[in-house]
């Protein structure tokens, strides 16, 4: 049996075992392949950069758990930034499922690193129903629409909260979502109240909100892991999603390796009746 017969008899589970090594050794040694950094990622570091320190950002949590892999360092990556300039961030969520849980632990794991105070330097909100009406009415009175923050705390005894009444004293807002309440951020808030508002997405739903930043009604724009991971560059903040391209990257490059050896494998074993390598 020569060298393109076995591969042709190769048994699927090496490849199996290929791919698990593939995603277990750049967890152990990183693997560093570039990111380039696209610009959309640029206008959104850039923009916030260019607010002043202790301005007032709401920073919204509008993701599912299942979605963390690619929205969450979005968030983490967004409040190194935000912290590092001292501003003042309030959360909220329009996700009743995880979203509120995510936001505490987020906001406070990355508070802890800076030093910051709960109440003080940022506010969890929590979850309110009914986001059409939530994002209306926070035009007019942020204490009407959440008369408490996400454990019962009455926003009248937030030393932060006290002079934040609605859109016209937040300077940013930063959503990420896996959804489509990017779209009524836009259409309600940035439309009627001129608040700019960038965005972190899945990489499913970034290629429908490049014409918005194109037309000035956002931000900017990171999309999907690899948006991710540009945001952590941009902050010098390597983390998961650093990791998490270059775990793909490696995959990709495997897949792209055993599509030829494959294809390479069938064109030599076409000759003698075998079918090449089955996966």
């Amino acid at each position: 049996m020569n060298f393109w017969d076995k591969i042709s008899s190769l048994d699927r589970r090496w490849i199996y075992l290929l791919v698990a090594i593939a995603v277990i050794l750049p967890l152990i040694f990183p693997a560093d392949f570039p990111v380039r950094i696209t610009p959309e990622a640029t206008q959104l570091y850039e923009a916030i950069e260019a607010l002043p320190d202790s301005s007032v950002v709401l920073l919204t949590f509008d993701y599912y758990p299942s979605s963390t892999a690619e929205t969450e360092p979005m968030s983490f990556a967004a409040l190194h930034q935000l912290f590092r300039k001292d501003c003042r961030v309030f959360t909220m969520t329009t996700i009743p499922l995880g979203g509120p849980s995510i936001a505490e632990r987020v906001t406070r794991t990355v508070a802890q690193e800076y030093g910051k105070q709960y109440g003080i330097d940022f506010v969890n909100l929590g979850y309110k129903a009914n986001y059409v009406a939530v994002l209306k009415g926070m035009g007019t009175s942020i204490e009407a629409i959440y008369p408490t923050d996400n454990s019962g705390t009455p926003l009248a005894q937030l030393p932060m909260m006290q002079n934040i009444r609605n859109y016209k004293d937040v300077s940013f807002i930063f959503a990420v979502a896996d959804n489509a309440i990017v779209e009524y951020w836009i259409s309600i808030v940035n439309a009627q109240y001129g608040t700019p508002i960038g965005a972190g997405v899945t990489a499913v739903s970034a290629p429908k909100y490049y014409s918005f930043v194109s037309s000035g009604q956002m931000t900017g724009l990171l999309g999907g892991m690899k948006g991710a991971a540009e945001y952590e560059q941009l902050v010098s903040k390597p983390a998961i999603a650093m990791k998490g391209m270059g775990i793909q990257s490696l995959i990709h490059l495997l897949i792209i390796g055993l599509v030829l050896v494959g294809n390479i494998g069938y064109f030599f074993g076409k000759k003698k009746g075998t079918r090449g390598i089955s996966v």
